[in-house]
């Protein structure tokens, strides 16, 4: 009998938690399926955990509760290919953010024999920035895992800063999330900017920006909530896009932009996907480059101000494409001319 459709899937993790317990009532098994399955998980995993006759057999009831009937906790053994991705993440510059020299050279010595399943010089970034945030310096490391450990406890940085215009900032604040930027290569830290211990305005901090960040002995009381900062970031119209099947365009952007809060029309004759998408403001000039980089398969609809940048956008290419085909006709002209052809 197959348990599970995929390795250290998503309910091999939520069947492992429910068997790490020594015994569980029924609301807490439930609790652990909310939370770490997907939405149609509480439909039917329950009936399979829970002992009804048709279940899986993982756990027996014991008064109240019920108690695993394995005799050992269960143990993560990764697979070859599991190993193969590790040793490839090794090799990226970002994971010094995230393990320490010690923690990387004993990773590396575990996974000597393993061929990595990918090299960083196999993917070349057309829409890249070239200026990316530099993963090895050590200032930027002890900021970004300052950061992190306060994201996670919620406490007070003091923080010093060079905005983009070129202002010196300094002052306290809570970070929120840190989120990573696929088209500029940097990091960035969403935050609430305090005052007296009182919220007086939202910030993104480019942690590349920061010259100086400590950490204070204050935690923030109150709760933080994502969904009410990005309200009040996310733009007030929602960009609307139209999509075509060809070059398998509506899977790339679906994937590109799964993250994004969006809805989705399809004309089920034609395949054509009309979408409406959410974004945060400061990131609309990066939103126009990312939709044109989609060429024909992509029509941006509105709203008409958005639209507009992009046919400004796409006219200056043009202008520039010529520029630079008459560049080469006139270079290759005088070749030509020198060589006696």
């Amino acid at each position: 009998m197959i348990l599970f459709s995929e390795i250290y899937g998503v309910y091999f993790r939520i069947a492992a938690k429910v068997l790490s317990r020594e015994s569980m009532t029924e609301k807490e098994i439930t609790d652990i399926i909310t939370k770490n399955g997907f939405n149609d998980s509480i439909l039917f995993l329950p009936q399979k955990l829970l002992p009804s006759g048709g279940d899986w057999g993982l756990l027996r009831k014991s008064g109240a509760g019920f108690t695993p009937v394995l005799k050992h906790k269960p143990a993560f053994i990764p697979t070859r290919l599991q190993k193969m991705w590790l040793k490839a993440m090794l090799s990226d510059p970002r994971i010094n953010l995230f393990l320490t020299a010690e923690e990387k050279a004993a990773l590396d010595q575990k996974l000597a024999d393993i061929k990595p399943l990918f090299l960083n010089n196999h993917f070349f970034y057309t829409d890249r920035f070239s200026d990316g945030d530099d993963y090895s310096n050590e200032n930027y490391i002890k900021a970004f895992r300052t950061i992190l450990a306060a994201v996670k406890e919620k406490r007070i940085l003091n923080i010093q800063f060079t905005s983009g215009h070129g202002r010196r900032i300094a002052g306290h604040f809570v970070p929120l999330k840190i989120e990573y930027s696929p088209k500029n290569d940097k990091f960035r830290v969403y935050c609430y900017w305090l005052k007296k211990g009182k919220i007086i305005n939202h910030s993104i901090i480019n942690i590349g920006r920061i010259d100086r960040v400590n950490a204070t002995d204050r935690t923030f009381a109150r709760q933080l909530s994502e969904k009410s900062y990005f309200a009040a970031e996310r733009c007030k119209e929602p960009i609307v896009v139209k999509v075509t099947p060809e070059r398998n365009a509506i899977e790339r952007f679906m994937l590109e932009f799964a993250s994004y809060k969006k809805h989705t029309d399809r004309d089920l004759e034609t395949g054509v996907c009309t979408v409406k998408m959410w974004y945060e403001n400061q990131d609309e000039t990066e939103m126009l480059i990312r939709l044109l980089s989609y060429g024909p398969v992509l029509e941006i609809l509105g709203p008409p101000a958005i639209r507009k940048q992009a046919a400004e956008r796409i006219a200056k290419q043009k202008d520039f494409t010529v520029d630079s085909q008459k560049i080469a006709l006139y270079n290759l002209y005088s070749i030509k001319k020198y060589i006696g052809g």
